[in-house]
C-alpha cells in the first residue's frame, strides 16, 4: 500500500542553448534547498555510449543532435526518483567521448533538477516536468562561455570547438533547442545574470521543498 505521508517531489526541466546560464540557475535552486533536500541531473551524463565507435571517429559524432542522448534511460530515472527510488546515473567522459565504467548512485529527494540543451526537446521529460525553464542568453555571450569551458575543462583544442560548433552545435541549436523555447513556462533572460528572475523562482522552489 502506498505511503499516504508521501509527497511526490517537485521536478524542474531547464533548457537552454550551450553556455546560456543553465547550470548556474541549477546550482542556485540546490545551493537554495537544505543540505540533501535537491538533486540534479544532467542531461550531459545520458550521452549514449560510444565504446563501438573507433576513437578515431568519435569527434565526427553529432553530438548535439537528439539522438544522441539515451533520453528513455533520463525519463525512466525521473520517474524511479519520483517514486521514492534510488538510481545509478551514468558519468560521461568527454575527454574520450565514452561513458565512465563506474555510475553514481543518487536517492530520491524532495526537489530534483534536470538540466540539459534538449530536455524540453523530448515529450516525455516535459510531461515529467512540474516546472519548464528556458535560459535565453545572447549567442555571443554562449559562445564565449563554451569556447572557455571546452578549452579548460574538456581538454579541447580552439580549432576543434571552432568546427564543432560550425558543423553542429549552431545548426542544432536553430534546429532543435531554440524552438524549446515555446514550451517553457518561464523564460529567463541572461541566466544566472539576472537576479530578480533568480530571486522570484528560488522562492517558488523554497516554498515546494
Amino acid at each position: 500500500m502506498a505511503d499516504p505521508t508521501y509527497r511526490r517531489p517537485l521536478v524542474l526541466g531547464i533548457a537552454g542553448g550551450s553556455g546560456s546560464g543553465k547550470s548556474t540557475i541549477a546550482r542556485a535552486i540546490l545551493g537554495a534547498l537544505p543540505p540533501g533536500a535537491g538533486v540534479l541531473l544532467e542531461q550531459d551524463n545520458y550521452y549514449r555510449s560510444q565504446s563501438h565507435v573507433p576513437k578515431a571517429e568519435r569527434d565526427r559524432v553529432n553530438y548535439d543532435h537528439p539522438d544522441a542522448l539515451e533520453m528513455d534511460l533520463l525519463a525512466s530515472h525521473v520517474d524511479a526518483l519520483r517514486s521514492g527510488e534510488s538510481i545509478v546515473r551514468p558519468t560521461y567522459d568527454f575527454s574520450i567521448h565514452d561513458r565512465a565504467t563506474e555510475g553514481v548512485t543518487i536517492g530520491p529527494t524532495p526537489v530534483i533538477v534536470v538540466e540539459g540543451i534538449l530536455v524540453l526537446a523530448d515529450e516525455r521529460l516535459r510531461a515529467r516536468f512540474e516546472v519548464k525553464l528556458f535560459i535565453d542568453t545572447d549567442p555571443d555571450i554562449r559562445l564565449m562561455r563554451r569556447i572557455r569551458r571546452d578549452l579548460e575543462q574538456r581538454g579541447r583544442t580552439f580549432a576543434q570547438v571552432r568546427k564543432q560548433y560550425y558543423e553542429s552545435v549552431r545548426p542544432m541549436h536553430l534546429a532543435f533547442v531554440e524552438p524549446t523555447k515555446r514550451f517553457a513556462d518561464i523564460v529567463i533572460p541572461e541566466g544566472g545574470q539576472n537576479p530578480v528572475a533568480l530571486e522570484f523562482l528560488l522562492s517558488y522552489v523554497r516554498s515546494r521543498a
